[in-house]
């Protein structure tokens, strides 16, 4: 399952989130929602995943990327074509 990391008031996580409800997906079902504000378990495995300490984080099986563009366009291209 895709997960993504992100936490309350990130606007990028913000837009993220958006284009799954767009694109029909839900937590839960489609995505497991992470929290990863500071300080939190979800924040330390960002870090230890990827490097870096950013978000929005996405993680699918070997995929793993930060940026939020990058994000929304591979779960169109997931998604689109489930």
């Amino acid at each position: 399952m895709v997960r993504i990391y992100q936490f309350a008031g990130c606007p990028f996580c913000y837009a993220v989130l958006a284009r799954c409800r767009d694109l029909g997906l839900e937590a839960g079902r489609d995505y497991e929602l992470v929290e990863a504000s500071r300080g939190t378990p979800g924040r330390a495995e960002v870090i230890e995943r990827g490097g870096l300490s950013q978000v929005p984080f996405l993680v699918d099986g070997d995929v793993q990327m930060y940026e939020s563009r990058d994000i929304i366009r591979y779960l169109e291209q997931k998604f689109r074509s489930a």
